[in-house]
């Protein structure tokens, strides 16, 4: 079984930064594709970037050149650095992993942290 752990979430001002990350308690963590999702109030869920267990990543469209993911195996741990926030970038943000073969909706997720931009 993997737990996720989110951190590093809170209240920032527009154009501000914040680092999230998410430590797993797996010891597959790292044949693992990651991800990190988000969802505001009264919509649906997002993703917003995903590294594979490879070091292939994607963006939504939305965050590319602002948010970075990267992910430390030795750590166990997945980071999202975030730039440039925006208020529409307020939402719970959700770590998950998929293994191998597997959606992410199908593997495993964190319990979402808040980040709340200011304007």
């Amino acid at each position: 079984h993997v737990q996720l752990v989110e951190s590093g979430g809170g209240v920032v001002q527009a154009v501000g930064s914040l680092r999230l990350s998410c430590a797993s308690s797996g010891s597959i963590f790292g044949l693992m594709g990651l991800g990190w999702f988000r969802q505001a109030p009264g919509k649906q869920r997002e993703l917003v970037a995903s590294i594979t267990n490879g070091g292939e990543i994607t963006y939504a469209d939305s965050v590319k050149g602002r948010f970075t993911i990267s992910r430390d195996n030795t750590k166990n741990t997945v980071y999202l650095q975030m730039n440039s926030l925006k208020p529409e970038d307020t939402a719970v943000y959700y770590c998950a992993a998929r293994p191998f073969g597997d959606t992410f909706e199908a593997g495993y997720w964190g319990q979402g942290i808040q980040v709340t931009v200011s304007s």
